[in-house]
């Protein structure tokens, strides 16, 4: 492997490594904000995320860090106004629906996910990726999902928060490699139009949700200083799952985001003491070892295509596991969480995604 492979796989491990940290530390502030504090404004806070992600990145751009690339602005707009639907989605979600089928909707997104590429991308997943996915979500199935009640808004509602999730996600790696543009780029351009579509309907979803205003809530020291923090560590969080998706793909970021659901389970109870269960620590491991035979099969699957197609379509292609020894080298480029659900609406980064 040469040596703009061993830059792109020193990247990949980078920028997989981040939205570990950033998500899992997002998910310890906002369970203080949340559950100890009694903020549980989900989606306006989201909102304040991605407002305060623009102006880093904005001084990002005037200290010339990074450079403006503006394109097609119809397609910024359409990919920042669904970003913010399918959060608002999420949260309406888990508003409407049993944690434990909640779980079930995050679960979904990735066989969704391999549908809709398969479709409209004719994108070839093949059996032993499929197999090693089924592993995956079975254990985090067994570890996650608890009740499941059903009704007929909640799961049209978990419907419609897959289908704009899915499509979100794959237009992130589409879109930066149609257009050549970095994460960075992509995010700069499409964080206005995300926080103001989740700034309008912030408030009046978390008041239907929680029957709480936002705007008379008691403002301590300590809340503003968790949502201070939340905020920054959200700069990472987003910028992050951009970096995922773009150097990765779609399933690839959903598989990480399981796997920071099992570490957010394990750090809940050895060092906060959450009740815990031999399902939880079955679960985890059966899904530990869906993500090894992931990377194990990623892995012999590129160095297959690095064997057999051209120099070209090594560069093209997108088959890239979490962790691996040999990567074929992409276009350089850069998503809403996905943790431990709360008992308030959480978002996936892009949750819900966190």
């Amino acid at each position: 492997m040469g040596v703009g492979g061993e830059k792109f796989q020193l990247g990949t491990v980078g920028a997989l490594s981040l939205s570990v940290v950033s998500s899992v530390s997002i998910v310890i502030c906002n369970k203080a904000l949340m559950s100890s504090l009694g903020f549980n404004f989900a989606t306006t806070l989201t909102s304040w995320h991605l407002l305060v992600t623009f102006c880093s990145l904005h001084v990002a751009l005037w200290m010339k860090f990074f450079e403006h690339k503006p394109f097609d602005s119809r397609t910024v707009m359409g990919f920042g106004v669904l970003n913010g639907i399918s959060i608002g989605l999420l949260n309406l979600s888990l508003g409407f629906n049993s944690v434990g089928f909640y779980q079930m909707t995050k679960l979904a997104i990735i066989p969704c996910t391999v549908i809709l590429e398969t479709l409209f991308f004719r994108k070839k997943f093949s059996r032993s990726i499929q197999m090693s996915l089924s592993v995956l979500l079975l254990g985090v199935g067994v570890a996650t999902v608890t009740d499941l009640q059903l009704n007929a808004v909640g799961s049209i509602l978990s419907l419609l928060a897959i289908i704009t999730t899915c499509i979100a996600q794959i237009m992130t790696n589409t879109i930066q490699k149609k257009f050549k543009v970095s994460s960075t780029q992509l995010l700069y351009q499409s964080c206005p139009y995300q926080s103001l579509t989740l700034f309008l309907i912030g408030p009046f979803l978390d008041c239907f949700l929680t029957n709480q205003n936002v705007f008379a809530f008691n403002y301590t020291s300590q809340v503003v200083f968790f949502i201070v923090l939340s905020c920054l560590i959200s700069v990472s969080v987003n910028f992050s799952t951009f970096l995922v998706i773009g150097k990765t793909s779609p399933v690839t970021y959903q598989v990480l985001g399981h796997l920071k659901t099992c570490l957010v389970l394990t750090f809940g109870y050895v060092l906060l003491h959450d009740p815990f269960s031999w399902r939880n620590i079955l679960g985890i491991l059966i899904a530990v070892v869906g993500m090894v035979l992931y990377s194990y099969f990623c892995t012999v699957e590129t160095q297959q295509k690095n064997a057999e197609v051209s120099p070209q379509q090594v560069k093209e292609s997108e088959a890239v596991p979490l962790i691996s020894d040999s990567l074929s080298k992409v276009e350089n480029g850069g998503g809403v969480a996905d943790d431990e659900p709360l008992k308030v609406p959480m978002w996936s980064s892009k949750y819900s995604r966190e």
